[in-house]
This record gives structure tokens, sequence and C-alpha cells, in this order.
């Protein structure tokens, strides 16, 4: 049910983007219109990510979960009702309200069914969804622009988010792992423990953590608004085609999370450490994808241009899963949804960004083509930073002893008395 919520939710987010030629054609708006739409996403994503973290221990997932989904669907109807610039953006601007939190607090419930050292591969198929929504949603929803108008996109997602709310009021629960009873101890896995959050937030695993996200982030806003036109407006693709590439790069993206994850998982149960188990491999993905990115403008061959696109768009997936159980590693369970919101809130602030300013080097630029060389070079530029940050900042080893915590979230005092 994760797995589906996830692909619901990333269908919807690029649901915008794979429309973007028909609704700017005709509503005839400009590349720095289109690109405040894609943008006002996220002008409450991180927001409501935060407060809704600070929450998630008082409210179970399942009422989380369901709340969500049913507001995904509602923000889906103000278009069907009159398109408009403004209709696009309250709708966006609802979704991303409902969204923000998505990612974390299903991770968050994820992590109730798993102990610390099973979670790789159900992390990575939580993260797969985003893969799986937009291998799914490109061809269906291409389809269903092409053959039915693309207001038919927004409402089929509204109906399947109003199908999944439905199903998971009956069948969704919380799992065992990190549930605080009375008494102060967490089940099967941590003590109910505080650290003041300015150390969670400060210490070098989480700053890490963050920018890994961000880097990655980056590349996904770029893919969900811009890469669709990109493939139809400046590669001269068809609906068809430009659907299949996108497919193409979240199969990789999907193979890739199927392979890494268990590959974590093995390497920290022989006792490797965190730093170069999880920590090492997402600041080193977000800078390879970095490098690719930097490279997609000067490569003009089909087939090295459509892999570069490939790694740059699909190889920072690694990077999400990842990012979550490093952050994971240094805090306690009573404190971990609070923290899973502050990390997505920060990471994801690419979103509110990168398709305006996007748009706006599109209209500026002398041509087409140096417009999206800019925004290529831009976003290769702080995708490497973010990557180099991470590799150099996390080490959840470290970080776990300087809070005074163990890697499974159990204090050090704690440790000893039940030794």
């Amino acid at each position: 049910m994760i797995v589906v919520f996830m692909i619901i939710n990333f269908a919807d987010k690029s649901v915008l983007g794979l429309a973007a030629v028909p609704i700017m054609e005709e509503l005839d708006i400009s590349n720095s219109t289109y690109g405040l739409i894609s943008s006002s996403f996220s002008i409450l994503f991180s927001v409501s990510g935060l407060v809704v973290g600070f929450f998630s221990s008082r409210i179970s997932s399942r009422v989380l979960l369901f709340t969500m989904c049913m507001v995904w669907a509602f923000a889906q109807l103000p278009v069907l009702v009159f398109a408009a610039v403004p209709t696009l953006i309250a709708g966006r601007v609802l979704l991303g309200a409902a969204e923000g939190p998505a990612t974390s607090m299903s991770m968050h419930a994820l992590y109730k069914w798993f102990p610390a050292d099973r979670r790789g591969l159900p992390s990575a198929l939580q993260i797969s969804g985003a893969a799986l929504g937009t291998l799914i949603a490109a061809p269906v929803v291409t389809w269903l622009i092409t053959d039915f108008g693309w207001r038919s996109a927004f409402a089929g997602l509204a109906g399947a988010s109003l199908v999944w709310s439905a199903v998971w009021w009956r069948v969704g629960h919380d799992g065992p792992y990190g549930q605080t009873p009375r008494g102060g101890v967490a089940t099967g896995e941590r003590r109910g423990i505080r650290v003041p959050y300015r150390k969670l937030l400060l210490n070098g695993t989480v700053v890490g953590s963050v920018a890994s996200a961000f880097g990655a982030s980056w590349a996904m806003g770029l893919s969900h608004a811009w890469l669709p036109p990109y493939l139809r407006t400046e590669l001269g693709m068809s609906p068809a085609s430009a659907a299949t590439l996108i497919s193409a790069v979240s199969a990789f993206s999907l193979v890739l999370l199927l392979a890494i994850s268990p590959l974590v998982d093995a390497l920290t149960r022989r006792g490797v450490s965190l730093r170069w188990s999880s920590g090492a491999p997402q600041g080193i993905v977000v800078a390879v994808a970095s490098l690719a990115m930097a490279a997609i403008p000067f490569v003009h061959a089909t087939a090295p241009r459509f892999v570069l696109i490939g790694v740059a768009f699909g190889a920072h997936a690694i990077a999400f899963p990842l990012h979550y159980m490093t952050a994971a590693a240094v805090v306690p369970t009573a404190q971990r949804g609070a923290l899973f919101g502050v990390v997505a809130a920060t990471g994801t602030l690419p979103g509110l960004v990168a398709p305006y300013l996007t748009g706006h080097l599109l209209d500026n630029a002398a041509s087409r083509s140096a417009g999206y060389t800019s925004t290529f070079l831009i976003a290769a530029a702080i995708m490497l930073t973010a990557g180099l940050v991470a590799l150099v900042c996390i080490r959840p080893e470290r970080d776990a002893r300087r809070l005074g915590i163990g890697l499974d979230g159990r204090s050090s005092a704690g440790a000893k008395t039940l030794a």
C-alpha cells in the first residue's frame, strides 16, 4: 500500500510536466509563467512537511496517510472546473501542501515495521514508488492527454487517490517498531530518550543527508517540470517517444534502487560502517549525476545523450532512501518523524526554485538551447557541491557517539544497562 501511495504521489508530480506543451499552447503562457505554476507546487511543500513531521508522534500513520491522499484527490478538481493559470496554481499549491510530508511520513510509517538492520530493501521499495510513479505515469498519462485531452489526466489521478484512500482506511496499521508506550520504552527498538533538536539538526550526518537530498531534489525538480518539454521542444521527440524515454529513465532508477539497498543491508550486517555502506554512496551518486548533467548540452550524438540523460535524471534516486537511513541512525525514535519532516522540508527546497529559475532562463536567454545549457550547468554545479558535502559530512557512528545515542537509537547509558 505504501508503494502504491508513492506511485500516485509521483504521478501527481509528473502530470503537469507531461501535460506542459498542450497546457502552454491552450492557455498561451510563457516559459516563466509555466515555471511559476510548477514552482507553486513547492510553496507550502516544505512547510507542511516540517509541521506534519512534528505532529507525527501524536497522530497515527494510518490517519496521516489517509488524510494526505484524500487532499490529493480534491487538489486535482479546480482545473477541471475552470482551466486557467490561477486554478492551476491553486491546485498545485494545495497538492504540494498535502504531498510535502508524503515521502517522509510514509518512510516513517514503513520504519515502524522493520528493525534498523532490515530497512534497506523496504526503503528502496518505498522510494521505488517514485520511479514506478513516473514509469507508469509517463505512458498512461501521455495516452490520456493525447486521446482524451490533458484534463483527463488530472481526473484520473483524482480517482486513483480516492480509491487508495478507501482501501488504506481498511487495511492500514502502524507497526511494532518505534511505538512508545507508557513507561518510555519504545517497543522492539529504542529507549524513549530525547536530544535537543539543535544538536540533531547541526550534526554532520544530518547536514550531509540534507545536502544529498538537496542535490537529488534539484535533478528531480527539473525532471518533473522541464524534462518532458525539453524532449519535445529541444530534441524534437513525439509525445510517445518522450514518454518512452522518461519511462526508461525511471526504470533505470528502479533497477538501481532495488540493487543498491539490499547490498547496503548486507554490508551493514557484516559490520561495514554506515559512513561507507550508505553515506558515501549517496554523495557519490549525486556527484556522478552532476557530471552527466553538465555534459548533456555538449553531446549531440543521440545514444550518448540519452545515456547522459538517464544518469543525470535517474542515478540520483539512490540518494533518497539512503539519506533517510543515515539521518535515522542519529535520532531517537520518538523524534524520528519530526527530524524526517525537517530533512524533507530542507532537502526538497529545489522544487520551489528550480522550475521557475529554468523558465526565467529560457525566456531571457539568446536562444532556447542557450537557456537549457545554462539550466544544466547551474544544476550540475549545485549537485556537485551537494554530493561532496554529503561525502565529507556523513559519519553516523561518530555523530551517534557525540549525541549519546547508539546506532539502534539507545542512549549510551541505556545500552550499558541492557548489556
